[in-house]
C-alpha cells in the first residue's frame, strides 16, 4: 500500500529506500549503543566520555528522525524495529558490563568509522537518485566524521 507517491522513478526510489533505511538502522544502532556504553563507562576520563556520549546520542536521535521523515516523505515506510535494527546495522557488538574509558573511547571510534563508510556509500548512490537525499546523508556523514575525530583524539 502505497499513501505517499513520489516523482522519483521505480529505480531510483529502490536506490534511495535502501540507502535511507540503511541509514536509519545504522543511526538507531549508534544511539542504543552509544547510550550503553554512556551507562557503563568508568575511569579516570568517566565524565568527559560520559557528556561525550550523549553528544553522540543526540546526533544519531537528531539525524534517525531527518532520515526516517525523508523516506516517509517518498512514500517509504521506515523501519526502526528492534528486530530490523539488530538484524541489519552494520554497527558491531559492544562489550557486556562496565567499559574502561580508554575501551569506551575505542569502541566508539570502530562504531562511527563503521557507521560513516556505510554512510559514504549511500552518498554516492544516491548523487544521481536522488541529490535531496543526498544532502541529508553528506550531513549526517559530516556530524559523525566530527564525532570520529573528536573520539580519536581522546585516545591520541
Amino acid at each position: 500500500m502505497y499513501v505517499v507517491k513520489s516523482p522519483l522513478s521505480d529505480a531510483d526510489m529502490k536506490t534511495v529506500a535502501e540507502a535511507l533505511q540503511g541509514a536509519l538502522v545504522d543511526l538507531v544502532d549508534l544511539s542504543l549503543i552509544s547510550k550503553q556504553i554512556h551507562w557503563n563507562v568508568v575511569g579516570p576520563r568517566f565524565r568527559s566520555v560520559h557528556l561525550q556520549l550523549d553528544e553522540v546520542v543526540d546526533t544519531a536521535r537528531l539525524h534517525s528522525d531527518t532520515v526516517a521523515e525523508r523516506a516517509s516523505t517518498l512514500g517509504v515506510s521506515p523501519d526502526g524495529r528492534a528486530g530490523t535494527v539488530a538484524g541489519t546495522s552494520g554497527i558491531g557488538t559492544v562489550p557486556e558490563g562496565w567499559i574502561k574509558d580508554v575501551e569506551a573511547v575505542g569502541t566508539l571510534v570502530t562504531a562511527l568509522a563503521a557507521v560513516i563508510t556505510r554512510m559514504r556509500v549511500r552518498v554516492d548512490a544516491t548523487a544521481e537518485a536522488d541529490p535531496v537525499s543526498q544532502d541529508i546523508l553528506i550531513q549526517i556523514t559530516a556530524d559523525l566524521e566530527k564525532h570520529h575525530w573528536m573520539f580519536q583524539a581522546e585516545n591520541g
